[in-house]
C-alpha cells in the first residue's frame, strides 16, 4: 500500500497562488483545473490533494532588475 499525502489549507500563504490539478466538485459548485489564490479554493480541494504549489517563475524578474540599477 502506498504513501498517502496529507494536505492542508495552513500549508499555503492565504494569499499564494497555486494550480488546482482536477475539477473539484462542491455543493457551492465546481471548480475547474487553473491557476487559483489559496482564499478563493474550498478546504476539500486541499483535503483531496488536489491543490499544488506553482513551480518557481525562471528567468529575470522584476527582483533582480531592480537591484542591477
Amino acid at each position: 500500500m502506498g504513501l498517502e499525502r496529507k494536505m492542508f489549507r495552513g500549508m499555503f500563504a492565504p494569499n499564494e497562488v497555486v494550480q488546482l490539478k482536477q475539477p473539484c466538485f462542491t455543493p457551492s459548485g465546481l471548480f475547474e483545473p487553473g491557476k487559483y489564490q489559496v482564499a478563493d479554493l474550498p478546504d476539500s480541494a486541499f483535503e483531496m490533494g488536489l491543490v499544488e504549489h506553482l513551480p518557481p517563475v525562471k528567468g529575470n524578474s522584476t527582483e533582480s532588475r531592480n537591484s542591477e540599477t
